[in-house]
């Protein structure tokens, strides 16, 4: 039985218990002071979708990613995983912000030879090399490979810390240990990383489910599209749509405005990332009739740890104590522009059932503000910009409840997490619109995150007061006499009124476009990551 101690808020109660509940949302580059000093533990995106691979329409994908902004040239260590810490996926499937499932991993990493590593006969005697590897890696001949990472997966059923634990196994194999490609280091290396990489994607056993889930681990090319650089100059552009439509081109927007371009991106396609990935039946997931669940990915660390004066390979220091989290991620953004600097590593070491004790950066979040300080003056603007419907019951609904009619679980306990509606038909790759849910692809942010979400606008959008103005969503929330492709199907969802958000109907963007079709249409979903060096041999598929 799991013990619920934050207030239960239905539809009709969010906007009257705002102030005794909520949280915040969550991403993560590098955006607390505590996580630079542990890099690799430091989650940087939560994907949560119904798969649309064609074929797997009957699953759910949950993407996490780990160790952000890699350097494709990153050697000669690369990124490997900590094999002191654990990385754990959690599934909230009651609404009550307790996970219910766990799917735990457990990295270790090993020399070849028994631990000696590869050596060379140098003048009679056998001395070990300084690489991970020494020559090409082929996939279907790894003896020359010098340090090998692999996993165990755990399925941890209830409690985290003290449920029922499964360690699982590969389908077909009955072996507990699942392995980690290599980095790509170039493609002299990895003549053919696809080929090598995509033999690690596994099926596992899942208990008391007929059919198996799937899993990899690896790096992968960052999805995440953003302007990053000039975000974190204090904006340093004017966040505005410059064209008539986004792409097209013609100067027509706003004047001064941003348009969208590839140039203005910091991160996709440009940095890698390391992806742990697990697809997994929805029957298994969901719980009862309610197809919702809510999805964030953790990392943690031993309490105590004691540097060994005199390190080796295996047992460069001595770890133990109690687990202590170390990062917490779901949705985009939120502990890097909305969790105040204080609170920061706080909220990284949080679990969503205390989420209540930061109700205050979303009622009343600086990040409006910051925007109106800054765009004001210059944009000739005399009255406010930010949003004055405080509390923000529209962000409490956004993020911290799901929307009522969609992604809003049956007795939910207000918590950051992404949801999503295992119920919502799957809209294919190619029809994916990158606005997600207020574009009406209600298989979209923030009815959970797909890879080609263009999570940033969206965001800022409903942050500067979207949700105050009619939105295209009266058929597909089921209010009642709205109709699809007609003037009626323009509702106002009640949070807040138009004169409250004098910008919620603006074009606000970062002009850093993604689009579904710039990434694969399989599992993991997120593109082959960036060689080191390209200028060795490719071999095709």
């Amino acid at each position: 039985m799991k013990t619920k101690n934050l207030l239960t808020l239905s539809t009709a109660l969010v906007a009257a218990l705002v102030g005794a509940t909520g949280t915040v949302m969550a991403s993560s580059h590098r955006e607390a002071p505590a996580i630079t000093e542990h890099p690799k533990v430091d989650g940087s995106d939560m994907y949560l979708f119904r798969s649309y691979e064609p074929g797997r329409e009957g699953y759910v994908t949950m993407l996490a990613n780990y160790q952000p902004l890699q350097v494709n040239y990153g050697g000669p260590s690369y990124y490997t995983m900590d094999a002191d810490a654990i990385y754990e996926v959690h599934i909230d499937n009651d609404g009550d912000a307790i996970e219910d499932l766990t799917f735990q991993f457990d990295f270790e990493n090993r020399l070849a030879n028994n631990g000696a590593g590869i050596g060379l006969d140098i003048g009679g005697e056998n001395v070990a090399i300084p690489l991970k590897y020494a020559g090409p890696i082929l996939a279907n001949d790894q003896s020359l490979l010098n340090e090998s990472e692999s996993y165990t997966l755990t399925l941890i059923e209830g409690d985290r810390r003290s449920g029922t634990r499964t360690t699982l196994t590969r389908s077909g194999s009955g072996s507990t240990s699942f392995t980690k490609p290599l980095d790509y280091i170039g493609t002299k290396t990895l003549p053919n990383y696809d080929a090598y990489a995509d033999q690690f994607i596994s099926d596992f056993d899942l208990p008391g489910c007929d059919l198996p889930g799937r899993v990899f681990v690896g790096q992968r090319s960052d999805a995440f599209a953003l302007n990053l650089g000039e975000v974190f100059d204090l904006i340093n552009f004017v966040p505005i749509e410059g064209d008539s439509a986004p792409g097209a081109g013609d100067g027509g927007g706003f004047d001064g405005g941003i348009t969208q371009s590839r140039d203005n991106d910091d991160v996709f396609g440009k940095v890698n990332v390391t992806t742990i990935a697990v697809e997994v039946p929805i029957d298994c997931v969901t719980e009862g009739d309610d197809p919702v669940i809510g999805a964030w990915t953790t990392s943690s660390l031993a309490q105590g740890e004691l540097e060994n004066p005199s390190p080796s390979y295996e047992d460069t220091s001595r770890v133990g104590g109690a687990l202590v989290q170390q990062s917490r991620i779901s949705t985009p953004l939120v502990n890097e522009v909305v969790i105040g600097i204080p609170d920061k590593d706080r909220f990284n070491g949080s679990e969503p059932i205390d989420d209540g004790s930061f109700a205050t950066y979303v009622t009343n979040p600086t990040f409006p503000r910051l925007v109106e300080i800054l765009f004001g003056p210059p944009l000739g603007a005399t009255d406010a910009l930010a949003p004055t419907n405080l509390p923000r019951t529209d962000l409490v609904a956004t993020f911290l409840t799901g929307l009522p009619g969609l992604n809003q679980p049956q007795n939910v306990v207000g918590s950051e997490m992404l949801r999503v509606n295992t119920a919502v038909p799957v809209t294919p790759r190619d029809q994916q619109h990158s606005f997600g849910v207020v574009a009406e692809d209600l298989a979209g942010f923030p009815n959970g995150r797909r890879p080609g979400d263009d999570v940033i606008d969206v965001i800022l959008r409903v942050a500067m007061g979207a949700l105050c103005h009619p939105v295209p969503l009266g058929a597909e929330l089921g209010v009642e006499g709205a109709e699809e492709d007609t003037s009626t199907d323009l509702i106002n969802l009640g949070f807040c009124t138009p004169d409250q958000a004098p910008i919620g109907n603006v074009a606000l963007t970062d002009g850093a476009p993604i689009a579904a079709s710039e990434l694969q249409n399989r599992f993991p979903y997120l593109n082959s990551p960036i060689p080191g060096s390209p200028n060795g041999t490719v071999v095709s598929n």
